[in-house]
């Protein structure tokens, strides 16, 4: 079985894309309750950036590109902490043309890593990292591109589930206090509708 590839991450992002222009209206929406009301402008715009974006061969060098692509058109927080994680995967695939699928689990622990340290953001405080850190523990280990799917899939509903009546702590959302108790972290809810786009393996 092939691994990810530059190709797959091209198609990833025109897919993650098309998911994000999609349910624009509503993450704006979702995010004017606790923040700007820009979130579903940030995610749309960076990863249609990413999908017009050419992309080497060397999936290193491939996720750079994309990290600088996000960037360029989303320089909000929440498309700096995207960026961050793209750079991350950059660093973790230097010099590889491919990665097998077992590491996106490794990938996702590292972009973790990178996006808590660049917001200076901590678990458990109901934001995208508590996400990240929910997929990089469900897809561990995982070879298998269907598998990998279900894993996530799975994981971002029992997230959601599980922070919705928590209240938001970091960033702009934490003002709200327990109004944002019953509420989608916004961040989180990006990453559901991203997804919507990646139900078949890519």
């Amino acid at each position: 079985m092939t691994g990810f590839s530059s190709a797959h991450l091209k198609s990833a992002a025109a897919k993650l894309a098309a998911a994000s222009e999609a349910a624009a209206d509503e993450l704006n929406t979702q995010d004017g309750k606790l923040g700007d009301g820009d979130l579903g402008i940030t995610v749309s715009k960076g990863w249609r950036e990413v999908a017009n974006t050419d992309l080497p061969a060397d999936l290193g060098k491939a996720f750079l590109e994309a990290s600088k692509a996000f960037q360029r058109v989303s320089s909000s927080s929440f498309g700096t902490l995207i960026a961050t994680a793209l750079m991350s995967a950059a660093k973790a695939t230097k010099g590889n043309e491919s990665a097998e699928w077992n590491m996106v689990g490794g990938l996702l622990a590292g972009a973790r890593e990178a996006m808590m340290a660049r917001g200076k953001g901590e678990l458990g405080q109901k934001s995208v990292l508590d996400m990240i850190d929910a997929l990089a523990g469900a897809t561990d280990g995982i070879d298998d591109p269907k598998a990998l799917l279900a894993a996530v899939d799975k994981a971002i509903d029992e997230t959601l589930d599980a922070f919705r009546d928590k209240p938001n702590l970091l960033g702009r959302a934490r003002m709200f206090g327990e109004k944002s108790v019953g509420l989608d972290d916004p961040g989180m809810l990006a990453v559901r509708r991203m997804f919507d786009g990646l139900k078949e393996p890519i």
